[in-house]
């Protein structure tokens, strides 16, 4: 790939990391004027522009060398690193520093009618999750053999449509967990505490420097 002389910076276009993403930038200095498209921000303070892209795509396309810099949540880079990993593969990518928004949980949820007696209890249960890797992770280190059904979204209405016993989904607030009791499940079950997740993110970009703190940067 050729040489670009503008450092690229992948954000979320929306969702919840997009606005605090964009004003952590606006607060290094960086100011950007949009594309009629609204998904390419050219850099007027200093040379770096400004992807807006769904937030999957943010590892793959600083592996591929598409953007230099990504401001991404953990969690999707964590699945997809793991995921590198399972078929062989060098992820490309790294996490250069956490930032400390978008906190969240990956959460096992179970039937609310069911006591939580640890991990041997999801022996040979069907468990939807979009994060199919992390939860195989665990999974794993728990010694359970489990089924994984992978789903792209709306996971947490798998167990009423018989395609799935349990559902592992992230968690960000209180009120949500109260939508999954209504629901008849329990969102408060937490899988392990190292799976607390927070915006993957790092990125005091004060200049275009190579060596300048980012989040997530090629491998």
């Amino acid at each position: 790939m050729k040489p670009r002389e503008r450092l690229r910076i992948a954000a979320q276009k929306s969702g919840r990391l997009a606005e605090p993403s964009q004003d952590l930038l606006a607060r290094c200095g960086l100011k950007f004027r949009q594309s009629r498209d609204k998904l390419f921000c050219f850099g007027e303070t200093l040379p770096i522009d400004l992807l807006l892209v769904r937030d999957d795509d943010i590892p793959g396309m600083i592996a591929e060398g598409v953007c230099d810099l990504g401001v991404v949540g953990s969690n999707v880079l964590e699945e997809q690193r793991l995921a590198a990993i399972a078929v062989h593969r060098e992820p490309g990518f790294r996490a250069l520093r956490t930032l400390g928004f978008g906190q969240c949980r990956l959460t096992l949820a179970i039937p609310h009618e069911q006591e939580w007696s640890g991990a041997r209890q999801l022996q040979d249960l069907r468990i939807a999750t979009t994060y199919p890797a992390l939860l195989e992770h665990w999974l794993g280190a728990q010694g359970v053999r489990a089924r994984v059904v992978t789903l792209s979204g709306s996971v947490e209405i798998a167990p009423r449509l018989g395609t799935a016993d349990l559902i592992c989904d992230l968690l960000y607030t209180a009120a949500q967990a109260l939508d999954y009791r209504r629901d008849t499940l329990n969102a408060a079950r937490e899988c392990d505490a190292g799976w607390r997740l927070s915006a993957g993110s790092a990125a005091s970009v004060r200049d275009a420097r190579p060596d300048s703190p980012r989040a997530a940067a090629r491998h």
